[in-house]
């Protein structure tokens, strides 16, 4: 900094502005020029990553943009802390401040290098993933961003003078006061933190409890609560502690789905039922959007009160279901017309009355 004061120091004579005051406008002139060197640096950075075939490069660009500005004005902070040795106060008090400003500098890079990798491994081009991939990768990026805030702010702490090794110890003994004291809070932190280990759902999925008047697709996994959006459209806050004593379903992550209908044809058509089965059977193997690889049964299995039955059970391809219900209707539309084709008719209830002849009344 001596070398700086002898440089700012004709600057100071010819303008007449003390010498400490000539040091901080240079200082703050260099800040702002290297403020637009870096800001054109990074965005020609940017206008290169957009050209690469990687997607890695933009998350470095993502990730040092707005830290990489800050940084420099930390810099100039700690390159005039010497400018202020008369004021001893000012100056260890400033020392302080950028301590503590780079801690959070390098905690927020990390998190939005987190943040970047997060969004990379989800993004659309990389194909879609399963559920419990997102899962995995959504969990692992909030807890590498919950453990360097709460690593930074150990550090703050420290840089502050506060014995860290005492505010632990001191937890160690409040804590238990303090759960008692808010015991729901930390089951919902801790079931919180047991979704983003099990994945037994992630964003995006729809998820039902058969315990609960729980059903939608989940919106937002918080630390104390999750939004699930129902089906009507209506926000629905479910505590995470829920979770952990519920029986939960998540249709989202089916391989397939099931068709399983009975169908019934008349008594007068008991000479076509054979045929009828092996048309249907036939069908279901030839079609496109029903899994060869999935069980697949058609049999005649019951005589009931007014109909003779069989039944269909086959997976569909698809787990979406829009597309699942299409396929449906396609297949029973195709069962109608084997029926009609087959010269029978579809069952349904019938009473037959028997009346005993009438005796001829004696004369």
């Amino acid at each position: 900094m001596d070398f700086f004061l002898n440089l700012v120091t004709p600057l100071s004579e010819a303008t007449g502005i003390p010498v400490v005051a000539a040091a901080l406008i240079s200082l703050f002139a260099l800040g702002l020029l290297g403020h637009f060197i870096i800001r054109r640096s990074v965005q020609r950075l940017g206008v290169f990553a957009d050209t690469t075939s990687t997607r890695w490069d933009d998350v470095v660009y993502y990730s040092i943009s707005p830290p990489a500005e800050w940084a420099m004005w930390v810099c100039i902070v700690y390159g005039s802390l010497s400018l202020f040795e008369e004021a001893e106060a000012v100056r260890a008090g400033l020392l302080q401040l950028a301590d503590t400003l780079l801690i959070l500098l390098v905690g927020w890079l990390l998190h939005r290098v987190s943040t970047g990798i997060e969004k990379e491994l989800l993004s659309e081009h990389r194909g879609p993933r399963d559920s419990d991939d997102r899962a995995t990768i959504s969990a692992v990026a909030r807890l590498a961003r919950i453990t360097v805030w709460v690593l930074s702010a150990l550090m703050v702490l420290q840089s502050l003078g506060v014995s860290v090794s005492g505010l632990l110890a001191f937890g160690g003994i409040g804590g238990i006061a303090v759960g008692f004291a808010a015991k729901d809070m930390l089951a919902n932190f801790l079931g919180g933190l047991s979704i983003y280990l099990d994945r037994p759902f992630a964003v995006g999925d729809w998820i039902r409890s058969p315990d609960r008047s729980i059903e939608g697709t989940v919106e937002d996994i918080g630390l104390r609560v999750t939004r699930i959006r129902t089906f009507d459209q209506r926000p629905l806050y479910v505590p995470n502690s829920t979770f952990s004593s519920v029986s939960l379903e998540n249709p989202s992550r089916m391989t397939n789905r099931r068709i399983y209908e009975t169908i019934g044809v008349r008594y007068e058509d008991a000479g076509r039922v054979a045929k009828i089965v092996s048309d249907v059977q036939t069908m279901l193997k030839e079609h496109e959007d029903i899994a060869q690889d999935r069980t697949m049964i058609v049999n005649f299995n019951h005589m009931g009160p007014s109909s003779l039955d069989f039944f269909i059970y086959a997976f569909t391809e698809t787990t979406n279901w829009v597309e699942y219900h299409a396929i449906k209707e396609n297949v029973l539309l195709q069962i109608l017309e084997i029926v009609e084709r087959n010269g029978a008719e579809i069952a349904f209830p019938t009473h037959t009355i028997h009346h005993a002849p009438a005796e001829p009344m004696e004369q």
